[in-house]
């Protein structure tokens, strides 16, 4: 029997430590670790993909190339080329540098790395922590059991357009928790550097206004727990039977709406 391929890929940038820590512990998995990641940092990236100019992928060492693209980039490079005719059986995605919550679903590079793997049918992790990694034997040991017992128990959360997001507490071992989304976004003001008549100068400010509610991902992660969530692409919130209708009449009535 083969072994499982893993690919590793992040928005941090190939030099990233959370990339290398990650990929170490990958390799207790696996001996079938490959990675694909950006050539520089991509900061709320999003789900950018790069149509219409040329994209380059320099090999590193064995195993590991380095792309000029963007986070999701990456995954399609390594599905379509690298590791083209066998594809990967999970897709790891950072670990990122800040905590991944709330609305970071849609901002995150490191989330759409995730999103992206399930396009092609992959299942994927993303994985973001607020503190720097050490190599701490202690945290080194619990992440590769806990990446062990993800695999093996895949079946019980790989589904198909969905994802698993976990943000990792200050301290492992610890005990996992699943969480519901939090509403804590990220950039939400702005600092005018310029202004004239016709031209406004501004920067997103960095920062969050640190909302935590019980059992959601920043109340979990402040009580010291790892915070699970498993996203998803594919869940559409239905609409009421009757607001299609009245749609639907409006456009044939000159009277506005009420």
């Amino acid at each position: 029997m083969r072994a499982v391929r893993i690919l590793l890929c992040n928005d941090d940038g190939i030099d990233g430590p959370g990339l290398t820590l990650l990929a170490d512990v990958a390799r207790a998995v696996s001996d079938d670790v490959w990675i694909v990641a950006p050539e520089r940092k991509w900061t709320a990236a999003s789900h950018q993909i790069s149509f219409d100019r040329d994209l380059a992928l320099t090999q590193r060492t064995e195993r590991v190339y380095a792309c000029s693209g963007a986070p999701a980039d990456c995954v399609i490079a390594a599905i379509t080329i690298v590791c083209a005719g066998q594809p990967p059986d999970l897709v790891l995605s950072g670990i990122n540098d800040k905590r991944n919550v709330g609305e970071d679903a849609a901002y995150s590079g490191t989330i759409a790395i995730a999103r992206e793997a399930t396009f092609h049918g992959i299942p994927a992790i993303a994985l973001s922590r607020s503190t720097r990694w050490t190599d701490a034997p202690a945290e080194v040991a619990a992440l590769r059991r806990l990446l062990t017992a993800w695999w093996h128990s895949r079946e019980m959360w790989a589904r198909d357009a969905h994802w698993l997001a976990a943000t990792l507490p200050d301290r492992l071992p610890a005990r996992i928790a699943v969480a519901h989304a939090a509403h804590d976004k990220i950039g939400g003001a702005t600092d005018v550097i310029e202004r004239s008549d016709a031209r406004i100068v501004y920067r997103l400010r960095r920062g969050r206004p640190g909302l935590a509610s019980p059992g959601d991902e920043n109340g979990l992660l402040q009580a010291g727990a790892i915070s699970v969530v498993r996203q998803g692409w594919r869940d559409f919130a239905p609409l009421p039977e009757d607001v299609t209708d009245r749609w639907t009449a409006a456009l044939a009535d000159d009277e506005p709406l009420a």
